[in-house]
């Protein structure tokens, strides 16, 4: 007998609860390219990127879930987290000391420890331009009507980045304003209140910094989910082999599969 999947629970992350579910950062993937996407989708591709930077926030993620989700995340990631020679046999790999650091920086910071209270790693759904969602919320207080979503950055905490139009700040650019927007609606739909997400991030500077980012301009999530809403159903249809996916003919999947542009005229 075939056992069910647990598509919101263990298999969260699985290929299955990806067919089933958008995320966000299903979606940011799709727009960044729809061709390597549904390849990634398909488990015809596989990400090609540099891992550092998410496990390390997986790490630091992990030990404020509870001790037995940590111990276990270690176990899971050793080979790639704990050094098996030399002097440093046993112990955590250079690269990935400053989440040991981080976590020490919210562990100090009572304002961090004062709010990050409430259910830990809780898995949601919704309807976002009528297409069902899911997402996984850090830290919920239900009771208290707030959010808590831990980012991980280079820092500093105020950083701004240049979009290719203007500056913004960090946490705008990398998405997660339309994550917490996203965020917002769900927990709205389901719990019939209103939710306010804070962004807690802690800096991978020496020492870390950490600052609570209260987001509460609603113009500018309503705008986000504006935006996603005129892309998800076309990109909906691009996952479901209803519409054929469009290359964005510059990145890593493209340039390997001759996706790219192939003539110039100057």
């Amino acid at each position: 007998m075939t056992q069910k999947l647990d598509l919101l629970g263990k298999d969260y992350y699985s290929r299955e609860s990806n067919q089933r579910y958008w995320s966000i950062s299903q979606y940011k993937r799709f727009r960044e390219c729809e061709a390597r996407a549904l390849a990634e989708l398909r488990g015809d591709w596989t990400d090609t990127r540099d891992n550092t930077a998410l496990i390390i926030g997986n790490y630091v993620h992990s030990y404020f879930e509870s001790k037995e989700a940590h111990t276990k995340f270690i176990d899971t990631n050793k080979s790639e987290l704990i050094s098996s020679r030399g002097a440093t046999k046993g112990k955590l790999k250079s690269q990935f000391l400053v989440a040991e650091q981080m976590i020490e920086a919210l562990k100090k910071d009572d304002n961090f420890m004062a709010l990050y209270q409430g259910e830990k790693e809780v898995a949601v759904t919704g309807f976002l331009g009528g297409i069902e969602f899911k997402g996984k919320i850090d830290c919920l207080n239900v009771e208290r009507g707030y959010f808590v979503d831990i980012k991980t950055t280079k820092g500093p905490v105020d950083d701004t980045v240049w979009n290719g139009k203007e500056r913004v700040y960090w946490f705008e650019h990398y998405g997660y304003i339309l994550q917490m927007a996203a965020y917002v609606k769900m927990l709205e739909d389901t719990y019939g209140r209103p939710f306010e997400p804070i962004i807690y991030a802690v800096t991978k500077e020496t020492p870390s910094d950490t600052l609570a980012i209260r987001v509460q301009n609603i113009n500018a999530m309503v705008a986000e989910i504006e935006e996603l809403e005129n892309y998800i159903v076309r990109l909906d249809a691009v996952k479901h082999g209803q519409e054929k996916a469009i290359p964005c003919q510059h990145c890593d999947y493209c340039r390997a599969n001759k996706l790219t542009q192939r003539v110039m005229i100057y």
